[in-house]
């Protein structure tokens, strides 16, 4: 009997696993941002001669680890904590991943510059404790901006079958983290293909032409892991759509004018300073990470971060737990 106790105990501990690692995951919206961007790298890796390389994410990863360290040590020595309360190697993490997989480069100091730059920026230029670049890309553009033919975006990544692998797993990654910015993606998704297929229908194109333009592992990754930032973008969602709408629109003008490359990139990082303005004139819930707190048990709703109403500058936000 004690044995049959012991099977039996084994045997449900085995059946409750999935549904425990289920809720582990879900307990951090970043949790699902990392695996999807992850099998991005693996799609870009393994289906590309001029894919993602390791050797691109250890740079990447060193980076971006040595600027949230530096950064929030230095955060944490102005205000009297331990150097490393509060440390969000998550958020490094989905940063380190994205410029892996967009980022190409003449050599390997590059990537470990893009991340650190951006990480960098994430603390230095903030407007009421929000950071208004989104790392990834700003350190994207900077190191492009800076070193020309040196550094690049590589649009046309992956083949086609791995393309709609890509977008079905981050739309499900979006879709199931809590950060709720679906809105924005596709937002953008639908100003940026209507604006090309709008352009080429008027000039009698072959509507094959904003196909491929649309059909881009570059746009797919920056569609649903950056504009998405729930830290860098608006917080209201009529103003994340007139966020990504304003940013659909420079970026395809971009393409169709100066055929700028890395042009939603370009575009987002130009746009970046109407993410304040925008919460300032519609305020709404600022987001918050969840703490790192464990998950919790069958039968219980999970700690949930559920910020104030907020003055037009977002001057106060409360964390609380739901009962």
């Amino acid at each position: 009997m004690i044995a049959f106790g012991v099977c039996y105990g084994r045997m449900d501990a085995l059946a409750r696993l999935p549904a425990a690692l289920f809720r582990r995951i879900d307990a951090d919206p970043r949790h699902w941002q990392i695996i999807a961007l992850f099998g991005l790298f693996l799609f870009s890796y393994t289906t590309s001669s001029f894919g993602a390389d390791p050797r691109a994410l250890a740079f990447s990863f060193s980076g971006a680890m040595l600027a949230q360290t530096l950064g929030t040590a230095l955060l944490n020595l102005r205000a009297g904590k331990a150097l490393l309360d509060g440390f969000e190697w998550k958020s490094a993490m989905i940063t380190t991943i994205g410029v892996t997989v967009l980022l190409r480069a003449a050599d390997p100091w590059i990537w470990f510059a893009a991340t650190f730059t951006g990480i960098s920026l994430k603390f230095l230029i903030r407007v009421n404790n929000k950071h208004v670049f989104n790392p990834g890309c700003i350190g994207i553009v900077f190191m492009m901006l800076l070193l020309g033919r040196e550094a690049w975006v590589s649009p046309g990544q992956w083949g086609q079958m791995p393309l709609i692998a890509g977008y079905a797993l981050a739309l499900a990654a979006l879709t199931l983290s809590s950060a709720k910015r679906l809105d924005i993606a596709l937002g953008f998704l639908g100003t940026f293909g209507a604006i090309l297929f709008a352009r080429a229908a008027w000039l009698g194109d072959p509507m094959a032409i904003p196909l491929h333009q649309m059909s881009s592992g570059a746009l797919l990754v920056f569609a649903f892991f950056m504009i998405t930032d729930p830290r860098s973008t608006p917080d209201s969602r009529p103003g994340r759509i007139l966020f990504a709408m304003a940013v659909a629109s420079l970026a395809a003008w971009f393409i169709i004018g100066p055929n700028q490359r890395g042009a939603p990139l370009m575009a987002l990082a130009a746009l970046a300073f109407l993410t304040p303005l925008i919460d300032r004139f519609m305020p709404a819930g600022r987001f918050e990470w969840p703490c790192d707190a464990p998950p919790a048990g069958p039968g219980q709703r999970r700690p949930a971060i559920t910020p104030v109403w907020i003055t037009p500058w977002g001057t106060k936000e409360t964390r609380s737990h739901e009962t």
